[in-house]
């Protein structure tokens, strides 16, 4: 497995937790005796992240005291937010901070189990091949936790395209692959769903569907089931 590196998202709110998230960060919130952030660091160091990246924005001094005292022989480093970028900005904003062409970029609220380890080997293969951003997806059925009433996007001929009524259910996983190159002439802070929606209409967003469960714990009725 080629080594790779990645953008774990940490600077939301988590407001869809509620009172959870009130002196705790969502990153940091305890999911079968781990944390949601040492679950995506332990999951893509094992598969050969040699590179991770955390934003944070906050209570960022939680999860910086944490790394610290937990992950301080890691290859972490922290970007903090005084002002949040947005998941757009705040992929940009890494770029500045590192020379590869691509990197990978993951939500902290997804809960990653050994099962979706050939799916992720198989997803970031030809991670130096992507051209633009590719994103993961998975069909309705082995989606569990946290998801929307319709769906997020569809595929069809090797095309993403949003998700419109009569369409099959996918949803995003929370990961994906970008390329500097399409954040040329952003703002410094907006959303990553511009750049997917411009890549839409210009057919270069690139997607592939993994065949194991995942579970997003995205808010409090989803962290409360899990």
């Amino acid at each position: 497995m080629s080594e790779f590196s990645l953008l774990i998202l940490c600077a939301g709110f988590g407001k869809r937790m509620a009172s959870l998230t009130k002196n705790i960060p969502k990153p940091l919130l305890k999911v079968k005796n781990t944390t949601l952030l040492a679950n995506n660091i332990n999951f893509f160091k094992n598969l050969g992240c040699n590179n991770f990246f955390i934003n944070t924005h906050y209570l960022h001094k939680n999860i910086e005291l944490y790394i610290n005292q937990n992950f301080k022989n890691y290859p972490i480093n922290l970007f903090h937010e005084p002002i949040i970028l947005g998941t757009g900005g705040g992929i940009k904003n890494i770029f500045n901070y590192t020379n590869d062409k691509n990197i990978c970029v993951v939500n902290s609220d997804i809960f990653w189990q050994d099962k979706n380890k050939l799916d992720i080997k198989n997803f970031i293969f030809d991670l130096n091949k992507v051209t633009h951003c590719k994103i993961l997806l998975s069909k309705k059925n082995n989606f569990f936790g946290l998801k929307n009433k319709k769906g997020d996007f569809y595929i069809k001929k090797d095309y993403v395209s949003k998700w419109i009524e009569g369409n099959e259910v996918m949803y995003y996983s929370g990961f994906q692959i970008v390329s500097r190159k399409i954040f040329n002439k952003t703002p410094k802070i907006f959303p990553m769903n511009e750049i997917w929606n411009d890549l839409i209409l210009k057919k270069k967003l690139k997607a592939e569907i993994m065949n194991s469960n995942i579970t997003h714990i995205g808010d409090k009725n989803s962290f409360d089931m899990f």
